[in-house]
C-alpha cells in the first residue's frame, strides 16, 4: 500500500471516529430522589433521615454500583437544597463536585446536556420526585413509570448503547432500616 492510500484510509478512519465521539450516548445514568425530608413546606433542607441516607450513599457507589465518574443536583430553590444535601457526601468521598446549575424544571436541557458531553461516562443525578419521570424520558426512557411521594430508596439505573437506552432498572439502595 502507497503512502498517499494508507494517508488516505487514516484520514477516513479519523474523521468517522470524530463524529462518532460526538453521538457517543453515557454508559449509564443513575438517576435518585433526594433523601427523606419533613412535613414543613418552609423547610428546604433533609431531616434527619434524609442526612443519615445521604451519608449512606458512599455504601451504594462503588460497593453495589459503579462509581459515577460525575454528579449532578437540581439547583437549590426557594422550596428545596435537599439534592445537593443529598449527594454532598458522596462528592466528597469520591473527590467529585457537584453540578448544580440546572433548576428543578430545566431537566429536559440536562437531558440535553448529559447526551450530548457524557460519552460512555457514567453519571448520577439526584432530583425532585415529581420531574423523575420526565427526565426519564428526556433521557430516552420509554417505559413510564411514576416515583412514588414518599420512597427515597429506590435508584433508576438506564444503560445505554449508541442506539439509545438498552435497559432501564428500578434498583434498590437498602440502605437504612425499612428501605424496600
Amino acid at each position: 500500500m502507497n503512502r498517499r492510500i494508507f494517508l488516505s484510509i487514516a484520514s477516513a478512519l479519523l474523521a468517522r471516529a470524530r463524529a462518532w465521539a460526538g453521538t457517543e450516548k453515557p454508559k449509564q445514568i443513575y438517576l435518585i430522589r433526594h433523601g427523606e425530608k419533613n412535613g414543613d413546606k418552609n423547610d428546604i433542607h433533609l431531616n434527619a433521615r434524609g442526612f443519615e441516607r445521604a451519608a449512606a450513599l458512599a455504601r451504594l457507589f462503588p460497593n453495589v454500583l459503579d462509581t459515577p465518574e460525575f454528579l449532578f443536583a437540581s439547583k437549590q430553590s426557594l422550596h428545596s437544597n435537599r439534592p445537593v444535601e443529598t449527594i454532598t457526601p458522596l462528592g466528597r468521598a469520591l473527590g467529585l463536585p457537584i453540578n448544580d446549575d440546572f433548576a428543578n424544571e430545566s431537566y429536559g436541557a440536562l437531558a440535553k446536556e448529559l447526551l450530548a458531553h457524557y460519552g460512555g461516562k457514567t453519571v448520577l443525578v439526584c432530583w425532585h420526585h415529581g420531574n423523575l419521570p420526565g427526565l426519564a424520558a428526556a433521557l430516552g426512557v420509554t417505559e413510564l413509570r411514576v416515583w412514588p411521594e414518599t420512597q427515597f430508596d429506590r435508584v433508576w439505573r438506564l444503560r445505554y448503547s449508541a442506539a439509545g437506552v438498552t435497559s432501564f432498572d428500578d434498583l434498590p439502595q437498602r440502605l437504612l432500616s425499612r428501605d424496600s
